[in-house]
């Protein structure tokens, strides 16, 4: 669970546009890993979510509370701050206002919602998406924000508008509504020159989730525009590869001698599961081992 101190750090930096750079995960080992790596934060992508945990597209199939379950077990794990996508909020401005009340109890750091009409599809993936009348989400913004109880949880307004012009009147909106951060999709915008005009017109720091063109952005431009950028996909995608194809040569094999790709060795995981504290932790409170020592009558 992250150090209040740490979450209040982050909140100012992204605000303050001093880019917070950060990848994607989709359960607690994940997130693990990536905090082990050095990453400062993490994202809880909801594409990746619903691919490792229901074997589905990004189409807003799973819940609140399947969502909350992986978020809650990703905070649970790592001491960085959490930015939990909760995709439409999952209903109207009261179901976001719930939405809001569960995600910060759970510890996130921030949270996203997106203009999209629920249930979601991935703008990322699907060839088009439907978006709710702009007052509307401003409505649910507006809510999300009342609803927080801590003012150093960001919320996070995503438009997945398609014209440039009409991306910037929503988010003008949002910000109008309090949101800290505003997020486009990458489709919108083609250029950096794109980004900066939407930086310029809100008054606030993006949040961008580098995919498509955005990836070759260099990391100054993105600092130029950005409070976060997010490398949503690296995660899901770097196992995936690395599980199909050592999957593959397994059952060709039947063998473990020629996989492709390395895998950690057992001593090596242990110690970074934990396995040494838990077993220090048996030896301490367990009843038996306390009987054992003649610590127990």
């Amino acid at each position: 669970m992250i150090d209040a101190a740490i979450k209040r750090d982050f909140a100012a930096r992204a605000r303050a546009g001093d880019t917070v750079f950060l990848p994607g995960c989709f359960d607690a080992m994940s997130a693990m890993l990536a905090e082990k790596s050095g990453a400062p934060a993490v994202m809880t992508s909801g594409f990746a979510v619903s691919a490792t945990h229901l074997g589905f597209p990004d189409v807003e199939l799973y819940t609140m509370t399947e969502n909350l379950t992986v978020v809650r077990n990703v905070v649970n794990a790592v001491g960085i701050p959490v930015i939990a996508d909760t995709d439409t909020g999952y209903g109207n401005a009261i179901n976001v206002m719930r939405t809001v009340r569960e995600f910060e109890q759970a510890g996130v750091s921030a949270m996203i919602f997106e203009d999209q009409l629920a249930p979601k599809r991935c703008p990322a993936a699907a060839k088009q998406v439907e978006i709710l009348p702009a007052y509307e989400h401003a409505g649910k913004i507006r809510a999300a924000v009342q609803a927080r109880r801590d003012p150093d949880t960001l919320i996070i307004a995503r438009t997945d508008a398609t014209s440039e012009d009409e991306a910037i009147a929503r988010a003008n909106l949002y910000v109008e509504a309090g949101a800290d951060i505003i997020q486009p999709i990458s489709r919108t915008f083609t250029d950096i020159d794109g980004l900066r005009r939407l930086r310029a017109a809100v008054g606030v720091p993006l949040s961008l989730q580098v995919l498509g063109w955005l990836e070759d952005l260099t990391p100054d431009q993105i600092r130029e525009v950005a409070g976060i950028a997010v490398f949503p996909l690296v995660g899901l995608m770097t196992a995936a590869r690395a599980m199909q194809q050592n999957y593959a040569k397994l059952m060709q094999d039947l063998s473990t001698k020629s996989l492709p790709n390395p895998v950690m060795g057992m001593p090596e995981f242990k110690e970074f599961i934990g396995f040494e504290e838990i077993e220090d932790q048996q030896a301490k409170y367990l009843v038996m081992d306390l009987k054992a020592t003649g610590s127990l009558g």
